[in-house]
């Protein structure tokens, strides 16, 4: 996402208004933005300050902004339950993932952790993404489409229980509802060193996932669960809200590494990836 003083053509756009009901759209030359609060033509929006307040034909005020990364994925269409910001800035950060890299999923789902991804690699980094079902890989391929972020991104239609075609990723993000048979796969995919990660929403999982990345030589691994409490802002006022996003599902981290016979680092493997003695 291009970041400037004024709104320029081809930038991600968001028409904020009463009860901050928001829109969020590509300027280009020549569009209109229609509601049923009225038209705004983008020629008059591309120039101008980001954070002007602009008015629509019917005399409806907004506000244009830059959409931030949980204002996309919030409005993101889905058919599926996507990943909320809270969890996505974390696994973005904890899986080191960056400008150039090349990053694999598996479950694209509606497109939310895609579109994450696809906009923390940059335009030359990759995401290569793999999904079961037609119909849901085009509702994420539409969503990356709407906000300009399709090129970064490969879409591949498979059954993953097949493995995958790419043998040194950076980082391996796996969402389906049962990444523990599918840990020996995703280790042939990423590079010595890299990135694992998985969400799940039961104990009975996180289980089996620690079982299987011990199995196929995964260490320094992790395992959290994030919360997330709003305040009302009033000064006069402040207090928590009446809701919070609590638990959502359980993170795990692990890194892909090549244990060594050589006794001398018997105690170490043993410490990091819990190698039993029978092994």
């Amino acid at each position: 996402m291009n970041y400037s003083l004024n709104a320029r053509e081809g930038d991600l756009a968001q028409l904020v208004g009463l009860t901050h009901k928001h829109f969020i759209f590509i300027l280009q030359p020549g569009g209109d933005f229609q509601s049923h609060r009225g038209v705004i033509k983008h020629d008059d929006l591309i120039g101008k300050p980001w954070g002007s307040q602009v008015f629509s034909h019917t005399g409806a005020p907004f506000f244009l902004l830059q959409p931030s990364m949980a204002d996309i994925l919030n409005e993101l269409p889905r058919t599926t339950q996507i990943l909320y910001p809270k969890d996505i800035g974390y696994i973005l950060i904890q899986m080191g993932i960056s400008e150039g890299q090349t990053v694999l999923e598996a479950g694209t789902g509606s497109g939310s952790m895609t579109i994450a991804m696809a906009s923390a690699l940059g335009p030359q980094g990759r995401v290569v993404s793999y999904e079961q079902k037609p119909d849901t890989q085009n509702l994420a391929r539409k969503n990356l489409e709407r906000i300009g972020l399709a090129s970064r991104v490969d879409f591949k239609l498979r059954d993953i229980q097949e493995g995958f075609d790419e043998t040194d990723a950076d980082a391996f993000f796996l969402d389906v509802q049962n990444p523990y048979d599918y840990i020996q796969q995703v280790r042939a995919a990423i590079k010595p060193g890299g990135f694992f990660g998985t969400l799940v929403p039961t104990y009975n999982q996180v289980e089996k996932i620690l079982y299987a990345l011990k199995k196929y030589d995964f260490a320094f691994v992790e395992v959290c669960e994030l919360m997330l409490r709003y305040y009302k802002t009033n000064p006069a006022r402040l207090r928590p809200t009446d809701r919070m996003i609590a638990h959502t599902g359980y993170l795990v981290f692990a890194r892909k590494i090549e244990p060594s016979d050589d006794p001398r680092g018997a105690a170490l493997a043993k410490e990091i990836i819990g190698i039993e003695e029978e092994r």
